[in-house]
């Protein structure tokens, strides 16, 4: 069953087509990921779905509502969660007291639920001990998030993400910046959360990595949908070999090399 619907979505800034009439679903409990060149409109989709841009036209179904155009509050609300390019965590605060705050809003939206007020605080205290040991956070838990390096940052984008129990998560160019060495623990941990049962629209860079965690994946070019498939059928399509991936490209998407990422 679809989880989210993407059908015909098209978004313009003035005289530019950053997306033209994009279509694909993401099943419930799919990792899907979405890859293409910069300027391939990828985080236009992820600003789409998340409720930053509203499409020009087209329809966005998410648990077979239609949310085009809906604010982020919305979705977020609705079950759909994000994470940036560039962290944005409370820097002055430390790392429990940032997912602390993410996990408080999913507690008041039950606020009204027969739950005690005890009772409710003491699972949200679990659940932030919980996603600090998902993130391999724990140790850093007292320290300010200004202390972290960027992988630890990007691990505590997505514990704030986890936090308020989403339904779809997004990632968008979750290895930007890590080295070679922190891409297989960031990998485990996105196959963690999906062994969770969440399911992850992923935007990467990294086809290496991108490939090797999907069970689908959808390369955009110039705005277009160039392929949609699983990661063997997208390495050995053409039409990306020669738009996006290049022989060289394709060899080590094949051989699974999460250092090597293919930008134009």
């Amino acid at each position: 069953m679809a989880l989210l619907e993407i059908d015909h979505v098209t978004v313009r800034f003035g005289g530019l087509t950053a997306l033209s009439a994009v279509s694909f679903d993401v099943a419930d409990g799919e990792i899907v990921s979405v890859i293409g060149p910069n300027g391939a409109g990828k985080t236009t989709l992820f600003n789409a779905i998340a409720g930053a841009i509203r499409p020009t036209s087209g329809t966005i179904r998410f648990k077979d509502s239609e949310v085009q155009g809906s604010r982020p509050a919305h979705m977020s609300h609705a079950g759909v969660r994000r994470t940036f390019q560039v962290a944005r965590p409370f820097s002055s605060m430390t790392v429990r007291e940032n997912i602390q705050v993410a996990s408080a809003k999913k507690a008041v939206l039950h606020s009204g639920r027969c739950l005690g007020l005890a009772r409710r605080d003491r699972r949200t205290r679990e659940h932030v001990e919980e996603l600090l040991g998902l993130v391999d956070l724990s140790a850093w838990a007292d320290r300010k998030a200004s202390e972290l390096n960027i992988g630890a940052l990007r691990r505590l984008e997505i514990a704030r993400a986890l936090a308020s129990e989403p339904s779809l998560l997004l990632l968008d160019e979750p290895a930007a910046g890590i080295g070679v060495d922190g891409l297989r623990p960031l990998a485990e941990l996105i196959k963690g959360v999906h062994q969770r049962g969440l399911t992850v629209l992923l935007v990467e860079h990294n086809v290496g990595l991108a490939l090797s965690l999907s069970d689908r994946v959808v390369v955009l070019d110039e705005g277009h949908l160039l392929a949609l498939g699983t990661p063997e059928e997208v390495r050995n399509n053409e039409r990306v070999i020669s738009a996006y991936l290049g022989r060289q490209g394709a060899r080590q998407a094949a051989a699974g090399d999460g250092g090597a990422t293919h930008d134009r």
